[in-house]
C-alpha cells in the first residue's frame, strides 16, 4: 500500500487478525459479486474490487487455514440471473489473478519456471493482450455452424444468450477455413464491449427518453446483452474480441499466438493490438506503451493480460482455486479522490464480527459512484483517527478497496469527535467482546442474534450451497422474521408446516409457493460436499468441504470421524490434521462446530430430511494410484511440489500433508526430513521420484 501503517501487513498479523479482516472482506466482495455480475450495477471500479480480492489472497497465501465456506477465491463471478436458462460450461471459465505492479509480473514468469523447473536459459515468451472492460462470453460452433452463446456468470454455469449475440454483426455464424482446421466442436471465448462513441450515443437517447443512463461503456455492453427483447440488443452497436477457447474436440495449435492467427483466419474480430514478448521486459514495455496511449483508444481497458505462449506449458500448468496458473492480468493505476464521510455505522457478519463501514458524500471516481468502504476494525479507525463528519482521501487502489487513505484534517469540523466503537451489538444488544490476541470484536449473542442467525440462513441457500430456485435473501429475511423458519432444516418443512401460510402471503399466490416446494424437493438431494459447505463452518469454504467429503466419503463416516477426532491424542484426530489443506486451526473450528449440541441437533435433522449423497470420485479409468493416499517430501527434480500434487490428484490420489499408518506412498525427493523417516518407522512404502513417475506413467 502506499499509505505505509494504515493497514497492518500481512506477515505482522496474528491468525485471529487475519481471520478477522479475512471475514470483513469475504462479505464485502460477496455484495459486490451480485451487483457486478447480476445487477450488471457495480458499486465500485475494477481496480477497488481487484484490490479487495488481492488482500484477501494476501491473507490465505500467509494463512492458508482461512480459506472458509464463502471463499471469494473459490469462485468466479456470481450465479446466473433467473431471467435467462443455465447453461453449463463443459470447461470452467475462469477468472484470472492480478498484478499490481512490475514485481508482481517478473514474480508471474518466476512462479512459471518454478511450476514447470525451466532451466535458466529457457525463454518463457508472453502474449500480451489489452484487457477489455466488457463482458466475458462463449461461443459454441459444432461443424463450423454458430449453435449457442453464454456468459460466464458464476464460471462454471453461465446465461443462454443466443440469440442476442446473432445480432452482433462481427459474429460469424459460420466459420471459414479449411475443413481439417476446424474440429467438430469449438468454443471460442471473448469479450463483449461497446466503443466510448457508442456508449456516448447510447446514453444521449437514453436520456433524451427519460431511461436511465448507463455508468460506462461496460455496464452498457452488460445491460444490452441480456436484453429479453433480442432487438433491443441489435440496437446497442455492441463488438467483440475473441481471444480463448473452451471445450474443443481436436487440437487447435501449438501456441497461444498461433491460435489468435487461426481465430482471425476464421472470420473472427482480435485485438490488433496483441503483441508476442520475448522477455518479461518487453511485455513491461509493452504495458507502459499501451497505458500512456489508452486515452486514444475508442475502447475502455483496465490493464493488460499476459498469457503463457506454449499450449503445452498452460495444460501443465492447469488452474488453481478460480484463477489459471498460466495467465495473469496486470492493471493499470487506480486514482485518489476525496469526499465527506457522514457516518460511520457497524454491520454483524456471519460470525459475530463487529465490522464498521465508513458512509461516504457519494463521489464519480473513474466513471464508478462510491458510497461505502470498509474501516475493517477499530484499530484502522484508532490509527488514522477517522471521524463522522471529515473530508477523506479515498483510494481506488492498493491492499484492501475501497479504502480510507488518510483524513484531511485542515477541512476537520470544529466540533468533531473521536468516533466510539460499541461494545454493544447493534443488532441483539448482546455483549461484544474482544479477546486477547484478537483485532476483531464479536457479538456474544450467537443465534439469538438476528444478524448471525438471518446470515447464517442466507449462506445455507446461497448457490455454491443449496441454490435453492425461489428462495431469494428477502424471501429468507421475511420467513426468519415471521418465524416461519429458525433452523437450517426448518426450510425444508416449509411444506409441510406452512404451506397455505406461505402461499397466501403477499407478493406469493399458489403457483409461487407450488415452485418454491418443487425447488425444495429438488435440492433435499445434495452432494456431501456441497452439504458440508452450506453448514458454514468458519474456515471451511468451498475447497476444504470438498476435501473432507473426499477423505471421508459419506455424511455417516464424516460425522462418526469427527466424533472420534475430537481426542486429539487419538489417530482420527492425525487423519484431520494430515489432509493436506486441513490444519489444526481448521480442524479446531470443525471439531468445535461439530461438538456443540445445537450443532448435532441440526445436523440430526437434516439428515432425517435431506438425501447426502455419497462424494463420487472422478473416473480416472485404471489409474495405479486412484484411492491410495501419497505425501511428497523433499526436492523433487523433474517436477515441482506443486504440479507433483496437482499430478496425482488428478490421477485419484488423495494428497496428504504428513504421514501416517494410512499414508500408501511416500514420494521422497532430495533432502528429505523427518517424513522420510517416519515413513519407515512404519512401514509405509517410499519411492523415489523416478519410480513415482513410472508409477503414474
Amino acid at each position: 500500500m502506499s499509505d505505509e501503517g494504515a493497514i497492518s501487513p500481512v506477515e505482522e498479523l496474528t491468525p485471529l487478525e487475519a481471520s478477522a479482516e479475512w471475514a470483513a472482506l469475504a462479505d464485502e466482495i460477496a455484495v459486490h459479486d451480485k451487483a457486478y455480475y447480476q445487477k450488471d450495477a457495480p458499486e465500485i471500479s475494477d481496480a477497488q474490487y481487484d484490490a479487495l480480492r488481492r488482500r484477501l489472497q494476501s491473507l490465505e497465501a500467509a494463512f492458508p487455514a482461512l480459506v472458509r465456506a464463502d471463499s471469494p477465491t473459490q469462485r468466479v463471478g456470481a450465479a446466473p440471473a433467473p431471467a435467462f436458462s443455465k447453461v453449463p460450461h463443459a470447461v470452467p471459465m475462469l477468472s484470472l489473478g492480478n498484478a499490481f505492479d512490475d514485481a508482481d509480473v517478473d514474480e508471474f514468469v518466476k512462479g512459471v519456471r518454478r511450476f514447470l523447473k525451466l532451466a535458466p536459459d529457457e525463454a518463457v515468451k508472453i502474449v500480451c493482450e489489452p484487457k477489455i472492460d466488457g463482458l466475458s462470453v462463449s461461443l459454441r460452433y459444432e461443424k463450423g455452424k454458430f449453435v449457442m452463446a453464454a456468459t460466464r456468470g458464476d464460471g462454471t454455469t453461465g446465461e443462454d444468450i443466443t440469440e442476442n449475440l446473432k445480432t452482433l454483426s462481427e459474429l460469424p455464424m459460420t466459420i471459414d477455413g479449411a475443413r481439417q482446421e476446424i474440429p467438430d466442436v469449438l468454443e471460442v471465448r471473448g469479450e463483449v464491449y461497446m466503443t466510448r462513441a457508442d456508449f456516448e450515443k447510447i446514453n444521449q437517447a437514453q436520456e433524451k427518453a427519460g431511461a436511465k443512463v448507463f455508468a460506462n461503456p461496460r455496464n452498457a455492453a452488460a445491460g444490452s446483452l441480456r436484453q429479453k427483447d433480442a432487438s433491443v440488443t441489435a440496437s446497442r452497436s455492441l463488438r467483440l474480441f475473441a481471444y480463448a477457447w473452451g471445450e474443443v474436440s481436436g487440437p487447435v495449435a501449438e501456441t497461444h499466438w498461433d491460435f489468435l492467427t487461426k481465430l482471425r483466419g476464421w472470420g473472427f474480430p482480435t485485438n490488433p493490438l496483441a503483441r508476442l514478448a520475448r522477455t518479461t521486459e518487453e511485455g513491461l514495455a509493452f504495458y507502459n506503451e499501451i497505458e500512456a496511449g489508452r486515452a486514444a483508444l475508442d475502447y475502455e481497458i483496465d490493464g493488460m493480460v499476459y498469457k503463457v505462449n506454449r499450449l503445452d506449458w498452460q495444460q501443465r500448468l492447469g488452474a488453481v482455486s478460480r484463477a489459471p496458473r498460466w495467465a495473469i492480468a496486470h492493471k493499470f493505476a487506480a486514482e485518489k479522490a476525496e469526499t465527506v464521510l457522514n457516518t460511520i455505522t457497524i454491520q454483524v457478519g456471519r460470525t459475530g464480527t463487529l465490522t464498521p463501514v465508513a458512509n461516504l458524500e457519494p463521489i464519480t471516481v473513474g466513471g464508478v459512484v462510491v458510497s461505502r468502504a470498509t474501516l475493517h476494525n477499530e484499530d484502522e479507525i484508532a490509527r488514522k483517527d477517522v471521524r463522522e463528519g471529515d473530508t477523506v482521501i479515498i483510494q481506488r487502489a492498493g491492499d484492501v478497496i475501497p479504502q480510507v487513505v488518510s483524513v484531511v484534517l485542515e477541512k476537520r469540523p470544529k466540533n468533531s469527535k473521536a468516533f466510539s466503537f460499541p461494545d454493544h451489538c447493534p443488532e441483539c444488544a448482546s455483549l461484544a467482546v474482544r479477546d486477547e490476541g484478537e483485532v476483531a470484536r464479536r457479538c456474544t449473542g450467537g443465534l439469538v442474534c438476528p444478524a448471525q442467525k438471518l446470515e447464517r440462513l442466507k449462506h445455507f441457500v446461497s448457490r455454491n450451497a443449496f441454490d435453492i430456485e425461489g428462495l431469494g435473501v428477502k424471501h429468507i429475511k421475511a420467513f426468519s422474521e415471521d418465524g416461519l423458519i429458525k433452523t437450517p432444516a426448518d426450510i425444508f418443512r416449509l411444506e409441510s408446516d406452512h404451506a397455505d401460510a406461505i402461499a397466501n402471503r403477499d407478493g406469493w399466490g399458489r403457483q409461487s409457493a407450488d415452485n418454491l416446494f418443487a425447488a425444495l424437493r429438488q435440492r433435499s438431494t445434495i452432494s456431501l460436499d456441497r452439504f458440508i459447505y452450506a453448514l458454514g463452518i468458519h474456515q471451511v469454504g468451498q475447497a476444504n468441504a470438498r476435501l473432507l467429503a473426499k477423505q471421508y466419503g459419506s455424511m455417516s463416516g464424516w460425522r462418526i470421524q469427527m466424533d472420534a477426532a475430537q481426542d486429539r491424542d487419538g489417530d482420527a484426530f492425525a487423519d484431520l490434521t494430515n489432509i493436506d489443506g486441513i490444519g489444526p486451526s481448521v480442524a479446531d473450528d470443525l471439531l468445535a462446530f461439530c461438538a456443540e449440541d445445537h450443532n448435532r441437533d441440526v445436523l440430526d435433522d437434516l439428515g432425517n430430511l435431506l438425501t447426502v449423497e455419497d462424494f463420487e470420485a472422478p473416473d480416472v479409468g485404471s489409474s495405479p494410484i486412484a484411492g491410495k493416499t501419497v505425501v511428497f517430501t523433499g526436492s523433487l527434480e523433474t517436477l515441482s511440489r506443486a504440479e507433483a500434487k496437482v499430478r496425482a490428484e488428478s490421477l485419484g490420489a488423495k494428497v496428504a500433508g504428513g504421514v501416517s499408518k494410512k499414508t500408501d506412498y511416500v514420494v521422497v525427493g532430495a533432502d528429505a526430513g523427518s517424513k522420510a523417516k517416519k515413513a519407515a518407522e512404519l512401514g509405509v512404502a517410499t519411492l523415489s521420484e523416478d519410480e513415482w513417475l513410472a508409477l503414474i506413467g
